[in-house]
């Protein structure tokens, strides 16, 4: 950079109502924050440089945890507040566990649902459960509010489908169904690292055999995505050797990884089968709720 040449200051906004943010968010190179876990990092390397940032952190309509039949949870929910809800963990087990997993103690304080989804990693280490829980998004705009399937928020490494006056107000999840029981499994470098592979599973057994079965999984494709050719060979079926077999071939299969600095495409695919494998052994074990 030139002598006497300085970049210019990055805009800060802290609206309180979301018509503000609707038309903030209509100005160039603006960015939408909750926590910043992210974002800020990619500022201080240079990666990207918003001319502005709009913080949410004051929008009512977006925070709040609800528990009854299913669950509502706000985009500006804490994932240390998921960590801390007994309801949610009791019932969706694997998005707890996940929770718990992502980052350190300071950075579940901070970031929050919205942040880790809309950022649209493919290492989002909520997506998976709530994938697997068969969550919607409902995402609002000055045009009102839409529901969608939350595997549809997801186009693409860090590419959403939602619209540029489109902000994520909440997840819905309906009731898991009666006996279900659900696992989530991540595999990193090192502690606290960002997923080289996770796998997150939610299925009943029933009569011996694997019922409502829902696998989804992280880093192992562009997006987090749901593997349905594994649910497939394991639905109606009793968790026995050849099943797991047949499901462990699937998932390596249908998994779609990339090879970087921080592992190869063929470790993350056996890292996909051996994740299954162990998540209905132990499911069908009795572990998990």
């Amino acid at each position: 950079m030139a002598a006497g040449m300085r970049r210019s200051a990055i805009e800060y906004h802290r609206p309180e109502r979301l018509a503000d943010v609707f038309e903030l968010r209509g100005a160039p190179d603006t960015w939408l924050v909750a926590g910043g876990t992210d974002l800020m990092v990619r500022v201080r390397e240079g990666a990207v440089r918003p001319r502005a940032i709009v913080s949410l952190r004051r929008i009512p309509e977006l925070g709040g945890i609800e528990v009854a039949d299913g669950a509502r949870i706000g985009a500006l929910t804490r994932v240390s507040q998921i960590v801390r809800d007994g309801r949610l963990g009791e019932r969706w087990t694997a998005l707890a566990l996940a929770a718990r997993s992502l980052g350190s103690a300071q950075i579940r304080n901070m970031a929050t649902v919205g942040g880790n989804l809309c950022n649209a990693s493919p290492c989002a280490d909520l997506a998976p459960p709530l994938l697997a829980a068969d969550a919607r998004a409902t995402v609002v705009s000055p045009r009102g509010s839409r529901e969608m399937d939350l595997a549809d928020l997801f186009e693409g490494p860090r590419v959403t489908a939602l619209a540029p006056d489109e902000v994520l107000q909440d997840i819905r999840l309906g009731a898991p169904p009666a006996g279900s029981r659900s696992i989530f499994l991540k595999k990193g470098r090192v502690a606290m690292d960002i997923a080289l592979a996770s796998i997150s599973v939610q299925l009943l057994v029933d009569s011996g055999c694997l019922r409502s079965v829902r696998v989804a999984a992280g880093s192992l494709a562009p997006t987090p995505v749901r593997l349905r050719r594994v649910e497939a060979a394991l639905e109606g079926k009793p968790p026995d050797e050849d099943v797991l077999s047949l499901a462990r071939a699937a998932a390596c299969e249908e998994v779609r990884p990339i090879s970087d600095v921080r592992a190869s495409a063929d470790y993350r695919r056996h890292l996909a089968g051996a994740f299954v494998e162990r998540a209905v052994r132990s499911l069908a074990g009795g572990n998990g709720r």
